[in-house]
């Protein structure tokens, strides 16, 4: 049984990574593997936007990242200074820029890369997509 970081650096749609990535940690935690925590990373925190709305014939990608981290208990991290950059904020991060609107929601949370590199050190792999 290996423990994982999975790193997402694409957005949820018009590259095919992000999903790539969600059936990577779909399959290691069916196989008995541990995720240690998904660290969205670049554009991949635009999948944690809480405006996507996937038409109803597509896969929403989001949901299904929702839906695994709560089964199999692992966090889902933004790295904050690309959301910003990105226009991804949560709560506190709006309050904290005084914008009335925030778009990131529980269970995603913001962190830092110093939380990435601490992650790397207690993992077996860290693999990005």
């Amino acid at each position: 049984m290996s423990k994982f970081i999975i790193q997402v650096n694409s957005p949820a749609y018009g590259s095919g990574s992000s999903y790539n990535a969600y059936r990577f940690a779909e399959a290691a935690v069916q196989n008995g593997h541990l995720i240690d925590k998904v660290f969205f990373y670049q554009d991949g925190v635009l999948n944690t936007n809480s405006f996507n709305s996937p038409a109803s014939d597509e896969f929403d990608l989001q949901s299904a990242w929702l839906s695994l981290s709560q089964q199999y208990k692992f966090p889902l991290v933004n790295c904050v200074s690309a959301a910003l950059r990105r226009g991804v904020l949560s709560v506190s991060e709006a309050q904290e820029n005084n914008t009335k609107h925030w778009n990131m929601e529980a269970p995603f949370i913001m962190g830092g890369l110093g939380e990435l590199v601490t992650g790397i050190e207690s993992a077996d792999r860290l693999v990005s997509f």
